[in-house]
């Protein structure tokens, strides 16, 4: 089966499947309180209309993409210092790096009320949650990748006369390149998440706290067609991280 032909067939599937999905959910929610439970029919027509209903909407979009690129600004700048401080002195990471794996495994949302107590409901708070989600995939990956490099290379390297910025622009950085782009695309998406919840939770603007206000109304159309929009926000981010990564990946190999 040639690639294109493997290509229509994934998509024709999808479209088949996201369809199914569509009538099934109109059929589902034609049967339920229509104030809860809203079809597609009447989700598409609130989507096209957010701009009348909502004229606000754009400059909130933008105050949520800037908290976003602020979060994940700062958790790739911290996540990465962090990440090469605690991983090039090889002893020091084994020693945080498992307290580090601790504090990612709980849950971020237990932090969010003493960051919105800290900084308030204005956009520090949101993206201070949004950094608290990105930071560790940035510093956890660079944690690994620096455990995978093989020191025979660097050894190698040495004894050719390479100083250490040379071994590690020449070795060390193609050799982690695939953990880290990894590490950042997910911290991207994390901060991104992180954001979102943050303004849902408590804020006076931005993307979620339009979705928070809807909700609150029982304006149900209108609350997942903001849903939607920030499904998009969230998979158009997403997309672009995964076309750097892969961009990363062919220049490591």
């Amino acid at each position: 089966m040639t690639r294109g032909r493997r290509a229509a067939l994934v998509w024709g599937g999808r479209a088949v499947l996201f369809l199914g999905l569509l009538l099934a959910w109109e059929g589902w929610a034609g049967r339920r309180d229509p104030l809860l439970y809203v079809p597609p029919s009447q989700v598409i027509p609130a989507l096209g209309g957010l701009l009348r209903t909502y004229p606000s909407l754009p400059a909130h979009l933008r105050l949520t993409v800037a908290e976003i690129l602020v979060a994940y600004g700062l958790s790739v700048a911290v996540g990465l210092g962090l990440g090469f401080a605690l991983g090039l002195p090889r002893h020091v990471g084994e020693i945080y790096e498992p307290i580090l794996a601790a504090l990612y495994a709980v849950p971020s949302v237990v932090w969010y009320p003493s960051l919105m107590l800290f900084f308030g409901l204005g956009p520090t708070s949101k993206i201070a949650f949004g950094f608290l989600l990105g930071v560790f995939p940035v510093v956890l990956a660079v944690l690994t990748g620096l455990r995978s490099v093989d020191r025979t290379l660097l050894t190698v390297a040495r004894a050719y006369g390479a100083g250490a910025g040379a071994s590690f622009v020449k070795v060390i950085l193609p050799a982690i390149t695939g953990t880290l782009v990894a590490g950042l695309r997910s911290g991207l998406a994390l901060a991104t998440v992180g954001v979102l919840v943050g303004e849902v939770l408590g804020a006076r603007e931005g993307l979620g706290y339009l979705i928070n206000y809807a909700y609150g109304f029982l304006r149900t159309a209108d609350y997942l067609a903001l849903a939607l929009l920030a499904l998009a926000l969230v998979v158009v981010v997403d997309g672009g991280a995964a076309l750097l990564e892969a961009r990363a990946r062919r220049w490591a190999g």
